[in-house]
C-alpha cells in the first residue's frame, strides 16, 4: 500500500461531509461528534467489528478513494486498496483494530475515527474504599475500565471519556431548613486504570460504579457496589445575625460591620456535619486566636457585646478522634468608643413633631440613669434605657416653661463613667395645665 501525505494544519476545522453507513452489526453504531480541534468529521463507536462493513456515498460524481491512518496522524495514512464501489456508494470491510480513516472524495479529504469497542469492553467486578483523608476518598477498582483513545488528524492524542458515574450519599447545607440534608451525589469518571479518588462523603454510604455510556447506549450497562463506608470528613455552615436597633438619638459607629453601638446582641448560629462530634464557638481579642477568651459548645448561643474594641469569633468543628477539623471564617465585632451629650433646651408644645422631647445623645453607653427635676426639686421623670426621654409632661400634663435640671450617671463601652448634670430649659409649653410650680409632697 501506497502512503498518502495530506497536508494538515493543526487548526483545520473538519469539512462537512456524508457520514458512513454500517452494515453487518446486529446493534447501533454509536456517533460522537469531537471537537474541532481534532480535525474530524465523526467518532464512531461499534461493538464489535467483526464482519462489519463501512459505506461512504459520494455527493458528487467525483473518484473517492479510502485510506486508513494509525497514531502518526492522517499526514501518515496508507491508501486502502480493497474497496468495492456500486454506483455513488464504495464500500471497505473493519479490521480488528481501531483505526482512523480518510475518505477522499474529489480531491477533498474527510476524517473519521473508528472504535472497535470490543478492545475496551467495561468490566467491573468489585469497587472498594482505600485511602481516605479528610478531602477525598480512594476507591480501589477491580476490572476493566482503562481509556479509549483516538488520534486527531495531526496525531495528537485525545480520549473518548467512558462517562462512568460514581454514585453515593453525602450531606448538602440546605438555606431553607439551615441544616445539611442527604443528598445522592454522582461523580463522572473518564476512565479507571486501578483507582478512582473522589470528595470524601460527609455521612455514612456506600458507593456504586454505574457505566459505561457505551454499554447503557446498548441497553446492557453494568454496576458494581461497595460495602458500607464510615464518614470522617467534617464539614460546617455558620451564619450571624445582630439585633438592630433604630434608635433616632444613639449615634451610628462609622464602618461598622458587625457590632457598632453598644451593647450589641449578636446570635452565633451553626450546623454541622454527622462526623462532627466535637464542636466550639471561639472568641479572642486576637485574630490569630492565640488566647482564647471564651468558649461555648452550643450550635447556638447569643451573646452581648458590650466592651470597646475588636473580638473576634469563630466556629470550629472535629470529628472523634480529632483527625478531621474545619474552622469557620473569623468574624470581627468592632465596638465604638462611647458618647453621652444633652440639650439644654426643647419645646414640648409649640411645635409638635419638632424637638418635643429631650433626649440625650449617645452611643456605646451601656449603663444608664437619668433623674429630671424641677427647680425645687420635684423629680419630673426618671428613666434608665438612654434611647428614651422625657416629653416634658408631669403626671401625664405637661408641665410651665422654665427651666428643669437633670441629673445622670452612665458608663461607656470603653469603661468612661459619666457623672452629668445641667439645665433644660422648656420653651413655649403651656401654663394652663394643674402642674403645680411649687414643690409637691408625694
Amino acid at each position: 500500500m501506497k502512503k498518502y501525505f495530506f497536508p494538515i494544519i493543526l487548526s483545520t476545522v473538519a469539512l462537512s461531509a456524508s457520514a458512513l453507513d454500517f452494515s453487518g452489526t446486529p446493534e447501533a453504531v454509536m456517533t460522537i461528534k469531537p471537537e474541532a480541534q481534532t480535525g474530524l468529521n465523526e467518532v464512531y463507536v461499534v461493538r464489535s467489528s467483526r464482519g462489519v462493513k463501512v459505506s461512504y456515498t459520494a455527493t458528487s460524481s467525483g473518484a473517492v478513494k479510502w485510506y486508513r491512518y494509525g497514531s502518526n496522524g492522517a499526514a501518515y495514512a496508507e491508501e486502502i486498496s480493497d474497496v468495492s464501489v456500486s454506483g455513488k456508494v464504495s464500500t471497505i470491510t473493519l479490521g480488528a483494530g481501531d483505526s482512523g480513516y480518510v475518505v477522499e472524495e474529489g480531491g477533498v479529504p474527510h476524517y473519521y475515527w473508528i472504535v472497535n469497542y470490543e478492545n475496551h469492553v467495561f468490566e467491573a467486578t468489585s469497587i472498594a474504599a482505600g485511602e481516605t483523608d479528610c478531602q477525598s476518598v480512594v476507591l480501589e477498582f477491580t476490572g476493566s475500565a482503562s481509556p479509549i483513545s483516538f488520534y486527531g488528524i495531526n496525531g495528537r492524542r485525545h480520549e473518548l471519556s467512558r462517562e462512568l458515574a460514581v454514585t453515593y450519599y453525602t450531606l448538602v447545607y440546605d438555606d431553607e431548613s439551615e441544616s445539611f440534608v442527604q443528598t445522592l451525589a454522582t461523580d463522572d469518571v473518564a476512565s479507571i486504570e486501578h483507582s478512582i479518588r473522589i470528595n470524601a462523603p460527609l455521612c455514612d454510604t456506600h458507593f456504586t460504579l454505574t457505566g459505561d455510556r457505551f454499554l447503557k447506549f446498548w441497553n446492557s450497562d453494568i454496576s458494581v457496589e461497595s460495602g458500607n463506608f464510615t464518614s470522617m470528613a467534617v464539614d460546617a455552615h455558620t451564619t450571624v445575625t445582630q439585633t438592630t436597633r433604630e434608635n433616632d438619638n444613639e449615634q451610628k459607629v462609622e464602618n461598622a460591620g458587625l457590632g457598632g453601638s453598644a451593647p450589641c446582641d449578636i446570635t452565633f448560629k451553626a450546623a454541622v456535619t454527622d462526623a462532627a462530634v466535637f464542636h466550639e464557638w471561639q472568641m479572642s481579642q486576637t485574630p490569630d486566636f492565640d488566647v482564647i477568651d471564651d468558649r461555648y459548645t452550643d450550635l447556638e448561643f447569643s451573646y452581648t457585646f458590650r466592651n470597646q474594641g475588636t473580638t473576634y469569633v469563630r466556629f470550629m468543628a472535629a470529628n472523634a478522634d480529632a483527625s478531621c477539623d474545619w474552622y469557620s471564617d473569623s468574624y470581627e465585632v468592632f465596638i465604638g468608643e462611647s458618647k453621652l451629650e444633652c440639650p439644654n433646651a426643647f419645646s414640648p408644645q409649640s411645635s409638635p413633631g419638632v424637638n418635643d422631647e429631650w433626649k440625650v445623645s449617645y452611643k456605646s453607653i451601656i449603663s444608664f440613669e437619668c433623674h429630671i427635676f424641677n427647680t425645687w426639686g420635684l423629680e419630673m421623670t426618671s428613666f434608665k434605657d438612654p434611647s428614651m426621654g422625657w416629653d416634658g409632661k408631669y403626671k401625664g400634663k405637661y408641665v410651665p416653661a422654665g427651666v428643669y435640671y437633670y441629673v445622670i450617671n452612665a458608663v461607656g463601652s470603653d469603661g468612661r463613667k459619666y457623672k452629668l448634670s445641667g439645665d433644660i430649659n422648656i420653651i413655649g409649653s403651656s401654663k394652663n395645665n394643674n402642674t403645680p410650680s411649687t414643690p409637691e409632697t408625694e
